[in-house]
């Protein structure tokens, strides 16, 4: 009589590997979901909120003059010296802020073609009141944003001449600041595309608190409020900085 074969161990006798297996068949499949990709679309929309009210709040420093506002540039590459090696941290910012952009992209993307697939006939009445002018160009906005930000980089960061006959002084971010917010037409592109930015910001934000579970009408006004407060803050502001240049306030 022959031994029995050993049983080959079954996926229900590994509980470790089958439930990381569940989570990971969970999580895709609540991506896949619209619920999951508008949940995507809040947590990288909070951590892209946040990045713009924080790099607002630095730009105002462009107010105290040269020596301040390059003093917190200056900060931004050596924050956490000497325990932290140079520009890691803002590398760090950099990359959080490029992935949650990625991901705020594609779950857009892919939750407007999945509702054009469930509804492949426009609506032959449709409420205005919810389709207000920056929920109608959401998307078209967000184009202007990106190109804009690709203009911003090339100007201010990369040094690029996109903004001649103004001049990029390495180490000197207010000169590069000021010498290109003195040509009309450069401070005309950020004035458009901050606008376009604060409509994006008003709409991202009520879709934001509707997606969080905050869609009912006690919160409504609220909701509304806080919206267009914090677009107004952010549009006043950065258009401010171009003006106050070609008005001479900043020099």
């Amino acid at each position: 009589m022959t031994a029995a074969a050993p049983a080959t161990p079954s996926v229900r006798s590994q509980p470790g590997s089958a439930q990381g297996r569940s989570r990971v068949a969970w999580l895709a499949d609540f991506y896949a979901s619209a619920i999951g990709k508008k949940a995507v679309m809040a947590v990288t929309g909070v951590i892209l909120f946040g990045w713009i009210f924080m790099h607002m709040l630095g730009n105002l420093k462009l107010y105290l003059g040269a020596e301040h506002f390059n003093e917190y540039s200056k900060w931004l590459r050596t924050m956490g010296a000497p325990a932290v090696p140079h520009d890691v941290p803002l590398w760090i910012v950099r990359i959080v802020i490029l992935v949650a952009v990625w991901l705020h992209i594609q779950a857009a993307t892919q939750l407007t073609l999945m509702n054009r697939a469930a509804r492949p006939i426009d609506y032959q009445e449709r409420d205005f009141v919810a389709g207000t002018y920056a929920a109608r160009t959401m998307r078209w906005g967000g184009v202007i944003i990106a190109l804009f930000v690709l203009y911003h980089l090339a100007h201010l960061t990369w040094g690029l001449r996109v903004a001649p006959p103004s001049t990029f002084v390495p180490g000197d971010p207010y000169h590069n600041v000021v010498s290109g917010f003195l040509i009309w037409w450069v401070s005309a592109i950020y004035i458009v595309a901050n606008i376009a930015l604060g409509l994006h910001l008003h709409h991202g934000l009520w879709s934001m608190f509707n997606s969080l579970g905050l869609n009912h009408p006690k919160f409504n006004r609220g909701k509304r409020l806080f919206a267009t407060a914090f677009a107004l803050v952010i549009i006043i502001a950065n258009v401010s900085f171009p003006i106050a240049v070609l008005v001479g306030l900043v020099r």
